[in-house]
Order: structure tokens, then C-alpha cells, then sequence
């Protein structure tokens, strides 16, 4: 049966050919076995390419490319690997498995060339781990485009036989893996995966996809490495189209005010949205959001207030309003000449093709009218941050959206569902959660609440909670008037999806590190080997009483270390400033 056996790094990748003309692919790490032999292939209209195949040949090349993102849990970025393309024929048919491999792990495409349209309609695709194996996976609902759910901590061997949503974080002995896609488009349909007891396939939300030939898959992406190589990879945004905006210096991150979740009739009062115009500016946010139910009629007289309070706004619109060519003149042009700087556009729920073609054509409007986006009631981002810089974040996320406060309601999230979404969710891409909701009801502490600012990352972090929320707690403010939403390295402390998460984040000369733990009090030891040499002023933003946030200060150094007391459920930020001497 031939095999051949691709490596880079630590990372092996034995691809076999069977006699049936069949292809599986195994991947190891260290000589260890992670992906157990996995099938491969796809069903064509035209043929079917995953049985009878017949190797043709193989060729290699070095990936080395540098990007630069406007948002992220770091801007400057090098993705470095080696590429192998084997060609296999049937008949007058062929099969492309082009397959990477870099230091953050492994992904793999199929190219398909015919002489017309290329019509999909199976993906053979598919991950077997062994049974042992810790999953953390989440639910997706069948026939709908569903990542509001929280995930499930459990086994291979123990895991449901449903659908389940990217990414998907996983553990065989001590390597992690989190399996993803990456650089999606009109071209394709987003996928999910089914488990069948033996293994997770790939599963796509259409009967079948259709593209011009040849057609390219997304990259069937696995990050590979300790949990701190998982959360801070880029490997995502690295096998991502390159930057389609030539220009991006008017695109800037940064937080908003967001009345809706605190007081949803506000939305509809231009005095009251003026109102969260000077609270903005007062605390040194760029933006408001004007979420559903903002006038046409004062909208323009809302734009130019917050101009003169220098104060940018954001524009809600359903999908569907702005979901043709006249539309996008009508209505995306309009909203920019009154000086709107970004549209957030909801309830784009699906994975199928046709909404990935409507992704191509919105993305490609707001970036030519200069209009920053983000997209609710959707998909997860595939690397759009690289290709579309203007995409500022996505929510793809059971966030503070489910945990309104109301008469009688009862607590939704566990703690563990913030700390697996650090390691899942947000790996993958910007995630607008809205956080930092103290009035929500909730399980983790303040400290913890207020951490989220930093643990979770989006272009365009929405602070949630009403002004008085925010004025009770003055000390949770001044963070939050200072606390970035792009940043320039990440680096995860410690941690564990069910347990807790000390991540730090670096802004500049700046950094923040953001902790929270599921479960009872302990203390928690941050280590302070990523700062640079000299004296450092550090101060905490803890737990106090009455579900108020209270602060220390300290004086640290390279190389030292601070134990700080957590809460049930509890939490604290850090921020770290060089002294000046």
C-alpha cells in the first residue's frame, strides 16, 4: 500500500493510498500518534474521487509570508511552512490533497480541476482520536447555524453521536488539538462536525456546493501543541487570504458603549442615545453602538453629535435589509455619508453557501464605502480578520446577550463556560461576547467579570452594562476606560478549559493579564517572566465586598512573582506599567 510520510517540526503526517484507492490520512506528534488514520476525499458530481484513486505524483514547496493585522491577540504575524501537493487520478479525473505542515500543526485542502463547474456533494473528511481522549465540544443544533450553546466537557468515548460546532479542543496524552477550518468564502459551504461514535466527519449544511473550476476546500485545519501553543496560535489567520484593503489606516479598534442590554427602549431616544454619547466620551470610548430600532429621522443629528464629542457610531441592520448591490448603494452609502463608522448586522444565521457568498459581497461594500463591520447571529470567523480588515468581530458566542437580568431568572453559565470559551470560541477569531455586565445574572464574581475584558479579545469590545452599572464601580471603570481591544502579543500563564486561566496580554509597553477559576477560592501565582528588565508598577483589580471591585498596587520586576487571593468563581486583572525612574 504505498504511504508516504510528510514532516516538519515534531509533526509527521503518514498519508496511505490503499489497495481500493482509498486515502486516510495519521498525524503524530513527537513519534506519538494524535490523529488516528482518518478517511479522505470527495464525491463529485462528475466522479467520484474518494475510492479508485491512482497516485500521480508529488510536489513541495516553503511557505514563508509576515502580515499584519489591525485586530487580534497579536498584529505582527509570520506563518512559516512546508506545503506537499499530491495529485491522484481516476480515470480522466483528478484529485489535488494539498497538505501543510508548520510548527503550530497541520491543515489540508482539496483542489479539484475539471473542465466546468465543480459540483460537491460529500466531503469525506474526518478526525479519529482515540477514546481516552478529553474533548471539549459544542452542541450544534441540526439544520441551523447554531454556536450559541455551551460546551460539553467529556471524552471521545463518552461523546453524544450529534453535530458539533468549531472549533472542537481536544487531548491525547499531552497534546492538545483544536480542529477548525480556515479560509472560507463564497466558493464553499462552513462545515461542522458529526460524530459517529468512530470518528468526527465532516458534515456540510447544503446537499451540495457548486464552484467554478477548480475548486478549492477550505483548509481542514489542526492546531497542535501544549494548551498555551492553542491559545495563543495564529494559524487560522495564517492559511487566510492575504488583506484585500490596500489601505487600512482608517480602520481602529476599540470599545463602545452598547445601551441595548441594559435599557432596550433606549435605542429608540436620541436624547437617550446622546446620553451614551457623553458617557462614552467621558471614559475615553471611541464608539456607540445604535442597535435595532434607531430613527432614520435623528439618526444623522445623533452621527454629528457624536462627531463634536469625538465619538464614532456604529449603525444595527438586519441582514436582509442590506442584502443586494442597491441595497449596499442605498443604504450602506447613506449611512456613510452621515458619518457612520461601522455597521453591525445580525441574525445572518446560516453556514450554507449561498450566505458565504453573501459574506463576500458585504465584506467587499464596507471595505470599498470604509465602513468597519460586525456580523451577530452567525457564523465564527475563518481567518476574515487577515482578508477583511475592516471585519472587526463576530459573535458566534452564548454571550451576556443570554443573561439579561429578570424577575425570577436563574443563572445560566457556569464558570466553566467563560473559561472554555478562551480556549475554544476565541482561539478561533474576534468574539463579541459583550462582556463586563455586572448587573447580569451570573456565577463568576466581579473580579472575573471584569477580567473578561481582557481574557476574552474582540476588535470592538461592546461594554454591556448601564452607565449607573459602571458609576457604582468607579475602580472597574478606570480599567475599562484604559484596557485596549487589539493587542501586540498574548501569552497564556497557566490554565485549564474547566478550571481556571491566567493570560496575559501586551499593548504596547503595556500589559494586562486577566484571570478567572471555576470552582473554590485558591490563590493563583502570576509569573512575571514576560516582562522586560527595570521596575514594574503593578496594579490589581480584585474582589471586594457587596460584588464591588476594589485595587492594590505593587512594585515588581522581571522575573518575580505575585500570589493573589481568587474568589469562588472569582477573578482579577492585572495591569503593568514600567516605573519611571
Amino acid at each position: 500500500m504505498p504511504d508516504w510520510t510528510l514532516s516538519d517540526h515534531d509533526i509527521d503526517v503518514a498519508v496511505a493510498l490503499s489497495p481500493a484507492g482509498e486515502l486516510t490520512m495519521e498525524v503524530r506528534r513527537g513519534g506519538h500518534v494524535v490523529v488516528e488514520p482518518s478517511r479522505l476525499g470527495i464525491r463529485a458530481a462528475h466522479e467520484d474521487l474518494a475510492t479508485g484513486l491512482v497516485f500521480e505524483g508529488i510536489s513541495e514547496h516553503r511557505i514563508d509570508e509576515s502580515y499584519r493585522t489591525v485586530t487580534g491577540k497579536r498584529r505582527e504575524h509570520r506563518h512559516a511552512a512546508r506545503e506537499w501537493t499530491l495529485s491522484f487520478a481516476k480515470g480522466a479525473h483528478r484529485l489535488d490533497l494539498r497538505l501543510r505542515i508548520s510548527d503550530q500543526g497541520v491543515a489540508y485542502r482539496y483542489a479539484v480541476p475539471w473542465t466546468g463547474p465543480v459540483t460537491v456533494v460529500e466531503e469525506l473528511s474526518e478526525y479519529a482520536l482515540a477514546a481516552d481522549a478529553r474533548a471539549v465540544l459544542l452542541p450544534y443544533e441540526n439544520g441551523r447555524c447554531d454556536y450559541e450553546e455551551i460546551h460539553r466537557h467529556t471524552t471521545v468515548g463518552e461523546a453524544e453521536h450529534v453535530l458539533y460546532g468549531y472549533p472542537s479542543l481536544f487531548r491525547t496524552g499531552d497534546t492538545w488539538l483544536l480542529i477548525t477550518e480556515s479560509d472560507l468564502d463564497g466558493s464553499y459551504a462552513g462545515s461542522r462536525l458529526r460524530f459517529d461514535g468512530h470518528a468526527f466527519r465532516l458534515d456540510l449544511p447544503d446537499l451540495y456546493v457548486t464552484s467554478a473550476s477548480p475548486l478549492v476546500t477550505p483548509w481542514r485545519t489542526v492546531v497542535i501543541g501544549d494548551l498555551a501553543a492553542i491559545v495563543e496560535s495564529d494559524l487560522v489567520t495564517g492559511l487566510a487570504a492575504p488583506s484585500r484593503v490596500e489601505d487600512a489606516s482608517w480602520i481602529q479598534p476599540g470599545a463602545a458603549a452598547w445601551s441595548w442590554w441594559s435599557d432596550g427602549p433606549s435605542t429608540r431616544d436620541l436624547d437617550a442615545q446622546k446620553r451614551w454619547v457623553d458617557f462614552a466620551a467621558a471614559n475615553g470610548w471611541p464608539y456607540v453602538l445604535a442597535d435595532a430600532g434607531w430613527n432614520k429621522e435623528w439618526m444623522p443629528d445623533m452621527i454629528a453629535y457624536a462627531r463634536e464629542h469625538g465619538v464614532g457610531v456604529w449603525l444595527w441592520s438586519h441582514w436582509q435589509h442590506v442584502d443586494t448591490e442597491l441595497e449596499h448603494r442605498e443604504k450602506l452609502a447613506l449611512w456613510k455619508e452621515w458619518g457612520a463608522v461601522g455597521v453591525k448586522i445580525d441574525f445572518t444565521e446560516s453556514d450554507g453557501q449561498d450566505r458565504m457568498r453573501w459574506f463576500d459581497s458585504i465584506l467587499a461594500a464596507t471595505a470599498r464605502l470604509q465602513l468597519m463591520v460586525v456580523f451577530h447571529g452567525g457564523t465564527i470567523p475563518r481567518g476574515t480578520e487577515r482578508t477583511w480588515p475592516q471585519f472587526m468581530t463576530a459573535e458566534a458566542v452564548k454571550g451576556a446577550e443570554w443573561i439579561k437580568p429578570k424577575p425570577g431568572k436563574q443563572p445560566l453559565y457556569p464558570a466553566e463556560h467563560y473559561l472554555s470559551l478562551a480556549f475554544t470560541r476565541n482561539v478561533q477569531g474576534p468574539m463579541d461576547f459583550t462582556p463586563c455586565t455586572f448587573t447580569a445574572v451570573r456565577t463568576i464574581s466581579a473580579g472575573f467579570e471584569l477580567a473578561l475584558s481582557v481574557i476574552f479579545e474582540s476588535g470592538v469590545q461592546h461594554f454591556a452594562d448601564g452607565i449607573e452599572a459602571y458609576q457604582a464601580r468607579p475602580e472597574a471603570l478606570r480599567l475599562l476606560s484604559a484596557v485596549p481591544t487589539a493587542w501586540d502579543e498574548t501569552r497564556l500563564l497557566s490554565g485549564d478549559p474547566a478550571d481556571h486561566i491566567l493570560l496575559a496580554r501586551r499593548s504596547g509597553d503595556e500589559w494586562y493579564v486577566g484571570a478567572g477559576v471555576a470552582g473554590e477560592a485558591r490563590t493563583l501565582t502570576v509569573p512575571l517572566d514576560f516582562l522586560d528588565q527595570g521596575e514594574w508598577a503593578a496594579e490589581s483589580y480584585l474582589d471586594a465586598s457587596d460584588d464591588r471591585i476594589s485595587t492594590e498596587t505593587a512594585t515588581v520586576s522581571a522575573g518575580s512573582k505575585l500570589d493573589l487571593a481568587v474568589a469562588p468563581n472569582g477573578g482579577f486583572t492585572l495591569h503593568l506599567r514600567r516605573e519611571v525612574s
